[in-house]
């Protein structure tokens, strides 16, 4: 059955966008709302497809510097809880660790995490709706590089949550929550954004980060794709069973 979707999006800084996925996802109808412009956080009850929580500069508690934030975790929390496909990435996957009743640590003392880090899919992630056909495509150790830079991280994850993924340096790279997926990296980041929030960032070497990427860069733009994929087959399946109810 060929169903119309439609993704709402909220971005929350204006140099952490769809990126790659604005590609990904060209064929399919996209809402975005730039909540660091103004623009109001919808109700649950007007995300009906699917929703797709992007990064930010931010912590996921910084209310007073995002007046927006407490809204987005009430989305969160609310989207999980319903059904509805939802991602988050980065922030959006810290917001929905908080939101769901998780815990988040602002500078962890590990330090930043930043460039192309190898994660670690666990066991549960083979029966993921989601993940599930990627890692199950993986050689036998199931490791994939990823991009990413942060230095906030989920350190308790959510009451009945489905740990995904690991890494190296920080534990919760993926996790399940209702009908939420939580991704600590960037699927989506493409060298301009790398290059972008490295400088933003100020205290890790840029040109070395731009050097991994562009080393590994067919093997990230694989893997991203594929995860792009994956959620919106998650997404089409929700809007088909939704049109046969």
């Amino acid at each position: 059955m060929d169903v119309s979707i439609r993704l709402t999006v909220i971005q929350s800084s204006s140099d952490v966008p769809l990126d790659r996925l604005a590609g990904w996802w060209s064929g399919v109808e996209t809402v975005l709302v730039r909540a660091d412009l103004g623009e109001p956080i919808p109700a649950a009850s007007e995300v009906a497809d699917a929703l797709v929580v992007l990064g930010g500069h931010m912590s996921a508690y910084d209310d007073e510097g995002a007046a927006w934030l407490p809204a987005l975790r009430t989305l969160l929390a609310d989207a999980a809880r319903s059904g509805v496909p939802t991602l988050g990435i980065c922030l959006g996957a810290q917001l929905l660790a908080v939101a769901t009743g998780g815990r988040v640590q602002v500078a962890a003392p590990p330090g930043p995490e930043a460039g192309v880090v190898n994660v670690f899919w666990r066991p549960e992630a083979l029966d993921d709706a989601f993940v599930g056909p990627f890692v199950a495509n993986l050689p036998e150790r199931r490791v994939t590089a990823v991009p990413t830079l942060h230095s906030d991280a989920v350190v308790d994850l959510p009451p009945g949550a489905v740990w995904l993924a690991s890494s190296n340096q920080y534990p919760y790279q993926a996790f399940r929550v209702g009908s939420a997926w939580g991704l600590q990296f960037h699927p989506e980041a493409s060298t301009t954004t790398m290059r972008d929030w490295a400088r933003w960032d100020g205290t890790v070497d840029t040109d070395a980060i731009l050097a991994d990427y562009a080393a590994r860069e067919d093997e990230l733009v694989e893997t991203g794709a594929a995860l792009a994929a994956g959620f919106l087959t998650v997404v089409r399946e929700h809007a088909a069973r939704r049109v046969e109810a």
